[in-house]
């Protein structure tokens, strides 16, 4: 028997689609910033301190990629209100992204910390430049370039990796078709709509990624013609 699409009884339901997509947008881009900073703070906290900080977030970032992101959701959802901390559902899954997101992203800035040539770093120190500095203006930039496009990949994934936090009953894009599902029993066209729906999400961010990219990155410091060697170098090296 010949499958008969019928989209109507999904399409019907665009506002609540169109309301779960801006949630996923809201909860992917709030992980994205909040993810980010603390992966640059824990990258510099591990570079400059090192140590017994340095294991501390070794064992963050070992614990939490090595744990399904479904778990960690449940632990924030069902197991905080044990110790009387309530949180609601989007707050759990803003939580969760954020400290999920955070250790990947710790992970990938090592990567390029460590690519970091030493020659660059004792140019730092001669200079009389702080760790701090020495992280801020030599190591930070051009590692996040290195990485960057492993980052960016990251982010479209949490956005993706979002559509768990229907599991705790958050009201984002998935759990919004599950309901659509429930109510019309059209689930082909349901899902095939929702599939449709993270494409486009997914090529957005890769596109807002791709100019943030352009316009952090691919900017150079122009010389002035004729400016002599020492005077370029200086320019370089000085913070």
């Amino acid at each position: 028997m010949a499958y008969q699409f019928q989209f109507a009884p999904v399409l019907a339901h665009t506002g609540p689609l169109v309301e779960g997509a801006l949630l996923t947008i809201e909860l992917s881009a709030g992980a994205i910033v909040l993810g980010t900073a603390i992966g640059i703070a824990a990258s510099a906290a591990r570079w400059i301190l090192g140590g017994r900080v340095r294991t501390l977030i070794d064992i963050y970032v070992e614990v939490v990629r090595n744990t399904p992101f479904l778990v960690q959701l449940f632990i924030l959802f069902f197991g905080l209100p044990a110790l009387h901390i309530r949180v609601t559902a989007t707050e759990a899954a803003l939580i969760g992204m954020v400290i999920n997101l955070g250790a990947y992203s710790t992970e990938i800035l090592r990567a390029g910390i460590d690519a970091t040539h030493r020659s660059q770093i004792e140019a730092g120190a001669s200079l009389g430049m702080t760790p701090l500095q020495i992280f801020r203006h030599i190591v930070l930039k051009p590692a996040i370039a290195k990485v960057y496009p492993a980052l960016s990949s990251q982010f479209v994934l949490m956005m993706l990796a979002s559509s768990v936090t229907s599991a705790i009953s958050t009201q984002e894009l998935s759990s919004i078709a599950a309901q659509i599902d429930s109510e019309t029993y059209r689930s082909f066209e349901v899902y095939i709509l929702v599939t449709l729906l993270y494409l486009g999400l997914a090529l957005l961010f890769k596109g807002v990624l791709a100019l943030i990219a352009k316009w952090v990155f691919a900017r150079r410091r122009q010389v002035p013609v004729g400016a002599r060697p020492a005077a370029i170098a200086t320019r370089e090296v000085t913070p």
